[in-house]
């Protein structure tokens, strides 16, 4: 195990006390606890105008007492499952394997195959809603009486409603690959699982079982109701309300847990060593343009419009209702709280905002390649377009690739900003194309690599890939509000600030560190380097 003589944050969370298998919690027990809180969409910048703007909240709480790194970044792309999957391996995705929730793997077979000798490799890796036994449906298909309130009975293990039908298929075995099996490193979950603690987690989708790492055994209570499921006319990120009150399930479970039960307070199991949930409500209110009558997103400045206030407003009482909690149930000593997030989101000033039909620019291209190749098929295999470009080519030689990229590079047109005017773009929005080879460069793996996009395509800030109107932010690229997020370490009792430059998979190793665990147990800490947040020794 790896130790630290002397660390206001590691001591306040009970740093020296043994490592021992998790029961529940009594007075003065010192068992240590890590709840990590992810805020998809927060920006060091929201927090910093909401702890002056609240000076008593609960979000101030945690800085006050506290090690704030106010320049810290998230990996690239700055996508949910890359977000997350790095907050919890120590890893970025040239180490992981895991560049977006929806992907194109060259290597592995269409979903189905039941007979592998013979077929053509290469199909698209849906790890999303769509992997669901009932995507419209809040417990994804469990069939649960009572949804959506029932939905805290939904099982801890999400594995058994996912569809293994909907997944790609392992040329080698010639069987499915669920989401865990996909991942290549292990997570701070399987190393604490290993020393005999407790784990839980609650994330949005039930292909977040991908967080339990590859042994699948990582997280013993992963709650995961569907977030893209049907409520009212739409999902519940249609509505900022209906998101909060999503969330509110996810908290719930969270108190839970912190009350020594699993998440649907049904069975005793003791407080878990690691847990915590992810947030979508700031993110929701960053991305609507309207919600409940009122202006989504922020107003010219920068500043948080009314929908966004109230979403950081639930935020902070629901992480006021966990340290209050922690303290009742006497584990405020020992349980430090991490608050990051998976993503920020882009744009900030409303004024910047330039939304481009990506589908009119990817027909184009699938069109230009056919009519210089009779014969073949369309050049692009899939596409995620956010507010960055990433395709994956059926043709990944160098012809087809530089020839992805003078296309695109090309293409000028009208968008539409804010209001909705039309506004002129260059450059299909991309102030760089990196393709091929250049684009396995701009990861770090080498040219080649099955899962690394063919081409990345760098919007110009306030760039949105998007057909219509329904959206005024994204997520996914390379700008500073897309990766500049907060991340607290709260436990110090001593406000501190921290400048220098750090990234958000710091945080795997610093969680077995808080747990007295090594982090060089993590296979990407040890293959990348990836240190322990600075600051925390006195």
């Amino acid at each position: 195990m790896s130790r630290i003589r002397t660390c206001s944050v590691l001591a306040a969370a009970g740093l020296f006390a043994t490592a021992v298998p998790a029961t529940a919690d009594q007075p003065g027990q010192q068992q240590r606890h890590v709840l990590l809180v992810s805020v998809d969409g927060l920006h060091q910048s929201d927090l910093a105008w909401y702890t002056a703007a609240h000076p008593q909240s609960a979000l101030a709480g945690l800085v006050g007492h506290g090690t704030s790194y106010t320049h810290a970044s998230t990996p690239v792309p700055s996508d949910s499952f890359p977000g997350m999957v790095g907050q919890v391996t120590g890893g970025n995705p040239a180490t992981t394997g895991v560049y977006y929730d929806a992907t194109y793997n060259h290597a592995l077979l269409p979903a189905g195959t039941k007979n592998c000798a013979g077929v053509q490799p290469g199909v698209l890796v849906d790890y999303t809603e769509d992997l669901d036994r009932n995507k419209d449906s809040v417990d994804a298909g469990q069939g649960l009486p009572n949804l959506p309130d029932g939905v805290l009975k939904m099982t801890g293990d999400p594995r058994t409603l996912i569809d293994p039908a909907k997944l790609p298929v392992d040329p080698r075995t010639c069987k499915p690959v669920y989401p865990h099996q996909y991942l290549r490193v292990n997570t701070v979950f399987e190393v604490a699982r290993q020393a005999g603690l407790r784990t839980a987690w609650s994330d949005k989708h039930p292909a977040y079982e991908m967080l339990s790492g590859p042994s699948g055994t990582g997280i013993q209570d992963l709650f995961t109701p569907e977030i893209n499921s049907v409520v009212g006319s739409g999902d519940w990120t249609t509505d900022n309300a209906a998101t909060q009150r999503y969330d509110g399930y996810k908290a719930q479970a969270v108190l839970n847990e912190i009350d020594g039960y699993d998440h649907s307070r049904t069975t005793q199991t003791g407080t878990p060593a690691v847990f915590g949930l992810n947030f979508q409500s700031v993110s929701t209110a960053q991305k609507l343009p309207v919600s409940g009558g009122q202006p989504g997103g922020y107003l010219p400045g920068g500043a948080p419009g009314p929908v966004l206030r109230s979403a950081l407003d639930f935020v902070d009482r629901q992480i006021g209702a966990f340290t209050a909690e922690l303290k009742r149930r006497h584990l405020d000593k020992s349980t430090t709280v991490v608050l990051s997030a998976k993503h920020g989101q882009s744009p900030i000033d409303p004024a910047a905002l330039t939304r481009i039909d990506d589908g009119a620019l990817l027909d184009g291209l699938n069109a230009a390649w056919r009519a210089a190749h009779p014969g073949t098929p369309d050049l692009v295999a899939l596409s995620t377009d956010d507010d960055a470009m990433l395709l994956w080519l059926s043709d990944r030689s160098p012809a087809a690739t530089s020839f992805a990229k003078n296309y695109l590079l090309a293409q000028s047109g009208n968008g539409n900003g804010i209001t909705g005017a039309a506004k002129p773009f260059v450059h299909s929005g991309l102030t760089a194309v990196h393709a091929g080879a250049d684009a396995a460069r701009y990861f770090g793996v080498r040219p080649g690599d099955a899962r690394v996009p063919d081409l990345v395509g760098v919007v110009v800030p306030g760039v949105v890939f998007t057909g219509g109107k329904s959206k005024i932010a994204e997520h996914g690229g390379a700008s500073a509000d897309d990766r500049a997020v907060p991340l607290v370490v709260s436990g110090t009792g001593r406000g501190t600030v921290e400048t220098g430059a750090v990234e958000t998979t710091q945080i795997a190793p610093t969680i077995l560190r808080l747990l007295d665990l090594d982090p060089r147990s993590l296979d990407a800490v040890r293959a990348e380097g990836t240190r322990v947040l600075p600051g925390l020794r006195e």
